[in-house]
């Protein structure tokens, strides 16, 4: 196996499990815990699901430790193709890193506001209550935030891409493509979280094609050996 080919599948792996852990903590454990508008529902949810609810924060931890690794894992696989186009690729993860850890402290706040510690017994229910919501619509802003981030590193990566030829042009066309729905939904709920909601499972659709045919065409086919253009 030529080391392009090697590097390919490597990535392709760490892309794997970055699907894996975000689609888990970022989708499955809300979706089972969360309910929309109704703060006593999900507190009991939480309440009643604290192992799940621990795991969504540790699967999101996961990911973006994962996340660190796959995008060095593609800046080896892509310096030759374009040593700028790869580092601002880097930069734009790197970035929204630190501000995606911090953002799970909003969850972990929410697990003290409920495990009823000495000094929260100066609270009433209702203010306990409306804590959780708070910082558990805190976590939901911080996220969004974030997934503007999570589409733009997408074009540099598409335009790497189209110009490495040894991954078919096609994948990169709809990265870039892809990137859009995450910016999209990103900036429509910090104008409307209502309609942010509404639009975020529609215009990621795009994105989730196309990362999970770049996984699949990493981990299937790898590359081929590589070619610089000047």
């Amino acid at each position: 196996m030529n080391s392009v080919k090697k590097r390919a599948r490597v990535a392709g792996l760490l892309y794997l499990l970055l699907a894996i852990t975000s689609v888990f903590g970022l989708i499955y454990v809300p979706s089972k815990i969360i309910v929309p508008q109704d703060t006593l529902a999900t507190v009991h949810n939480i309440i009643a699901s604290e192992v799940l609810f621990r795991l969504g924060i540790l699967s999101n931890l996961i990911y973006l430790i994962v996340f660190i690794f796959l995008v060095q894992a593609f800046y080896n696989l892509f310096k030759e193709v374009n040593t700028k186009q790869a580092s601002l690729m880097v930069s734009l993860v790197l970035v929204a890193i630190p501000v995606a850890f911090l953002n799970e402290l909003n969850q972990v706040a929410v697990l003290i506001l409920l495990n009823g510690d000495g000094f929260m017994q100066v609270f009433e229910t209702k203010q306990l209550h409306a804590l959780v919501r708070m910082f558990l619509n805190l976590y939901e802003y911080g996220n969004f935030m974030v997934t503007i981030f999570w589409g733009l590193w997408l074009i540099p990566l598409g335009l790497l891409v189209i110009k490495s030829r040894f991954i078919p042009r096609i994948l990169g066309f709809l990265l870039i493509i892809g990137c859009s729905g995450y910016v999209v939904s990103g900036f429509t709920f910090l104008l409307s979280p209502h309609y942010g909601r509404i639009v975020f499972p529609i215009a990621t659709i795009p994105s989730a094609i196309s990362e999970f045919s770049m996984i699949l065409w990493l981990l299937i086919k790898g590359a081929r050996e590589q070619k610089t253009e000047t």
